[in-house]
């Protein structure tokens, strides 16, 4: 139920009886000085305005403190030295402070009721104002969402609320939009992107953009990389930037439209190619054998050679925490990429170009394989990825039993490659509990995971990353059917 409070933007005016000296205009700056600390001193209010009697003059606006015409509440030897460069000239100076100049705090203190918390902060995406108004103060929804914009426009022109919990599949939150432009389609930048996005089709989180760095930085120039919940490209777009081919899923179909539009907006359509599937779907595609390329000669694989020191500490050193079995690495801020050892078809210093001639020339980023080699002709995911994106905390971890015979190990090139499964933990749960589900659905023992702590979600509740090798017992034997599901998990 929604309680209309009338907002009169004239009950908070404010009017201050005040004195000021007027003075030449040219001594502005040296009577500032002298009278430091005995000026107007209030935000966003100048001290020194013009005199509206003569344009050669300013008025020098006193604190409200000084109330006697003959200044006797500033020191004599202060006055003296003003007297020095001026004739001193006291006359009265009213002033208005009204509702454009109070604050959001402010102004919600004296409409909201006595005791009623004020909303202190909220997110934003691009020119939206997210809050999460809580039920005491739902029904001064639409006073809090005004007083909001009005203090906040040009940079805010939508304020919505969140309503209800998510229960949709693609995980977009239900929003109002209780103030402002009825269009929540908006902008926003990150680390040298730009993604245009609609904040009420598609899911966005602005507080992830540290955890989108951190884990783009672990990728080289010229690694595969698997998004299986893509949204609209925040990790996508940036590691096609930096030179990675990118295969980007997500079961959202505006996701994909979206993710589409930023690929241009970026200029990284070489890079990214575009899935709207189920992500285990996503994943069996993409690593399916072509025709013709199953009656080549597969590579004889030997072994594969795992990489210890991949995921490192700042020190170099690997970090246990001691757990149960000693296996869980913790909090590693800084890791190491993958993708040093294996065999790449386009190398970090030469590209072919379609017809296999090299491109030559030194330019920055993309620009130096553009017209040339694109992920089409570039990657055979069947043979070799380097990184998995899970970015679906709520349930990535149910899907991991999609590894579980996923790729042909007769085809398979290099080492295995790193998953990034994004997962919350609970007060009550610990690294293992966690460890011991993504095991059962792998159904292999992950060696040496890497646990990395993002973000407090709830007082009980935090995001974490699990980043492990993709165990060899996954593979897919030569006498296994293809795609070998795993159990699922509950």
């Amino acid at each position: 139920m929604s309680v209309d409070l009338e907002l009169d933007e004239k009950k908070f005016e404010q009017k201050l009886d005040l004195l000021a000296i007027r003075i030449p205009r040219e001594l502005s700056s040296s009577i500032t000085r002298l009278l430091n600390g005995y000026l107007l001193d209030k935000p966003r209010i100048k001290p020194i305005v013009e005199d509206p009697e003569c344009e050669k003059n300013r008025l020098a606006i006193l604190s409200e403190r000084i109330q006697s015409t003959d200044l006797s509440e500033i020191p004599e030897q202060i006055l003296e030295s003003v007297k020095k460069l001026c004739e001193i000239e006291v006359i009265p100076h009213s002033l208005t402070l009204g509702y454009s100049y109070w604050g959001a705090d402010h102004i919600l203190k004296q409409i909201l009721p006595p005791g009623v918390e004020v909303p202190s902060s909220f997110e934003t995406t691009g020119h939206v104002a997210h809050l999460n108004i809580c039920e005491e103060l739902l029904p001064y929804k639409n006073v809090i969402a005004k007083v909001i914009y009005d203090k906040n426009q040009p940079r805010i022109q939508t304020v919505v609320n969140k309503v209800g919990t998510i229960t949709n599949e693609f995980r977009v939150p239900t929003f109002e939009i209780l103030a402002g432009k009825k269009s929540m389609e908006t902008e926003v930048k990150q680390y040298g992107a730009r993604f245009k996005l609609d904040y009420g089709l598609v899911y966005w989180n602005s507080r992830l953009e540290h955890e989108h760095i951190r884990l783009i930085s672990l990728f080289k120039k010229g690694d595969v990389i698997c998004d299986m919940f893509c949204g609209i490209g925040p990790f996508a777009i940036p590691a096609a930037q930096k030179g990675c081919f990118v295969f980007s899923n997500d079961l959202n179909p505006d996701s994909i439209e979206y993710l589409k539009i930023n690929m241009k907006i970026n200029k990284v359509e070489q890079f990214v190619k575009a899935y709207n599937m189920d992500a285990r779907e996503f994943m069996k595609e993409i690593v399916e054998v072509p025709p013709g390329e199953d009656k080549m000669e597969p590579p004889v694989v030997t072994s594969i050679e795992e990489d210890k020191d991949d995921f490192t500490s700042e020190n170099g050193s690997t970090n246990d925490t001691g757990g149960s079995n000693g296996k869980c690495v913790d909090d590693s801020t800084k890791v190491a990429s993958a993708a040093s050892k294996r065999r790449a078809e386009i190398s970090s210093e030469e590209c072919c170009s379609t017809d296999g001639e090299p491109i030559k020339g030194k330019r920055k980023g993309n620009k130096r394989i553009r017209g040339g080699v694109n992920i089409e002709s570039a990657c055979k995911p069947w043979e070799h990825f380097d990184h998995v994106i899970m970015n679906l905390p709520a349930s990535a971890v149910d899907f991991l039993d999609v590894f579980n015979g996923l790729v042909q190990k007769k085809y398979w090139k290099g080492d295995l490659p790193w998953i990034h499964c994004y997962c919350f933990i609970r007060a009550s749960e610990s690294n293992e509990t966690l460890l011991a589900v993504a095991e059962k659905a792998l159904k292999a023992e992950i060696e040496e995971p890497v646990f990395h702590r993002i973000r407090d979600v709830a007082p009980n509740k935090a995001m974490f990353c699990l980043s492990f090798r993709l165990p060899k017992e996954c593979f897919q034997e030569d006498n296994q059917s293809a795609f070998a599901s795993g159990d699922s998990i509950s």
